[in-house]
This record gives C-alpha cells, sequence and structure tokens, in this order.
C-alpha cells in the first residue's frame, strides 16, 4: 500500500515538475540569456527552490546538511561528490551559486530542461572521446575556476545505485591541482529516498556531508585524488547505512 501511495506522490510531483520547467525554460530562453553569468545563473536556478519545496510537500523528503561552514566563503574551488539520483544536480544549485557543473552534452538536447541548462554555462563533455573531455574538462574548468566560478564534478562519471561504488576518475583531483585551488568532496544518501531511473520515492531525510576543503599547493595528483576518494568512500558507506 505504502508503494502505490509513493507512486501517485510522485505522479502529482513529476506533472507539476514538467510543467514549470517546460514553462520556465521558455522565459529563460527569451529572457535570461541577455544576462550576465551571475545574475543568468540565479534567474534560472530559482526553479530549483521550487524544486526542493515541491518533493517535500509531495514526495515527504527533507534535506540535512552537514559542514555548510566547509565551504569556502571566498575564491573558486572544486568539488567531488558521489552520483546517485537528479537530486543532487537539483539540488547543489541552490547550494554553490553560482557555479559550472561536469555534464554529458546530451542532456542539453533536452528540449526546455537543456535549453536553459545551457545557459548555466556547464562544462559539457562527449564521454565518447575520453582524450578530448579531459583536455576540456582542464581547459573550461581553469577557466571557469579563474573567473572564481567554483566547479561541479561527479568523478563516477554516471549515477550508480545505492551500495555501488563504480570507478572514480582523476578529473577533479587535475583540475583542483592544475588551477592551484582547494578541492572540496561531498557524500550523500540522496538515493536511498531518490533513486536514479525510476519514478518512484520514499519519504525521508537525505543527509549531504561536505567534507573540509582539502589544499592542493604543492600536492601530487595521486595523492589528491586517493585522499578526497577514501573520505568520498567511508561517508558513503556510512550514510548509505541510515534510513
Amino acid at each position: 500500500m505504502n508503494k502505490v501511495v509513493n507512486f501517485l506522490r510522485a505522479i502529482v510531483y513529476y506533472t507539476a515538475f514538467y510543467l514549470a520547467t517546460i514553462v520556465h525554460g521558455l522565459i529563460c530562453v527569451i529572457v535570461a540569456r541577455w544576462l550576465p553569468f551571475e545574475r543568468r545563473f540565479r534567474f534560472v536556478t530559482t526553479l530549483n527552490f521550487f524544486y526542493v519545496f515541491w518533493v517535500r510537500a509531495c514526495c515527504g523528503i527533507k534535506v540535512k546538511v552537514e559542514g555548510r561552514e566547509n565551504l569556502p566563503e571566498e575564491g573558486a574551488y572544486v568539488v567531488i561528490a558521489n552520483h546517485q539520483s537528479e537530486w543532487e544536480t537539483i539540488y547543489f544549485q541552490t547550494l554553490i551559486r553560482p557555479q559550472s557543473i561536469v555534464l554529458k552534452q546530451e542532456l542539453l538536447k533536452i528540449p526546455f530542461f537543456g535549453w536553459a541548462l545551457a545557459l548555466l554555462e556547464p562544462i559539457a563533455i562527449d564521454r565518447s572521446k575520453k582524450r578530448g573531455a579531459l583536455k576540456q574538462l582542464l581547459g573550461q574548468g581553469k577557466e571557469r575556476l579563474e573567473r572564481g566560478v567554483p566547479v561541479i564534478i561527479f568523478p563516477q562519471g554516471t549515477r550508480l545505485p545505492t551500495g555501488e561504488m563504480g570507478v572514480f576518475n582523476k578529473g577533479g583531483a587535475m583540475l583542483a591541482a592544475s588551477a592551484a585551488v582547494p578541492l572540496v568532496p561531498m557524500a550523500h544518501n540522496a538515493g536511498l529516498l531518490w533513486p536514479g531511473k525510476t519514478l518512484l520515492k520514499k519519504p525521508g531525510t537525505i543527509t549531504l556531508r561536505i567534507g573540509k576543503p582539502i589544499a592542493t599547493q604543492d600536492r601530487g595528483v595521486s595523492d589528491l585524488h586517493l585522499e578526497s576518494v577514501e573520505w568520498l568512500k567511508a561517508q558513503m558507506q556510512e550514510l548509505d547505512q541510515l534510513t
């Protein structure tokens, strides 16, 4: 019975989600594209606050943030985080403003949603070209960081179910080291309540943990990568046990 109720609540959520996305996407294409980047980012992502409110109202999904004080108040930095659902791509844009996220370029082709997303100047990677993708990440990533815009990277490369680690690539550590900016790891358990590739959602509280910034000066890429990924894996294992 609970599964049926949760499914119906998710349908209500997505009905408003898609309607709002279409309307807001059109407005963004017409209006926001002419704004300076920071104002454009804030304009486009106002809808994310609605998503966060609406999923709580419809599906009972709340958010608890631990370590918010670890986010640098000034200057750019690189964030690496695990990827389990749609939630983190929505919520992170309400937490770190502005930002540039690394994503697969196919997302920009989605009508309305992709059109608005493109206005946020993401680093859109062609995953079929691994060498070219890394060069693009380092080149465009350094340009964003030099402008003071934090860069968000999901080193697993794709959404993975709760409990699966996958392979963590070194792109985040490489970018942070090459730009000499802090590397901030963040871990969450969104997949417990908002699984990827399914409509069904469960009520409860998603926990997001923000680790302390890792200084990158005079540090090797492999060393940075190992330290940040070990923290991520330890937090993921602990958070996945929460209900």
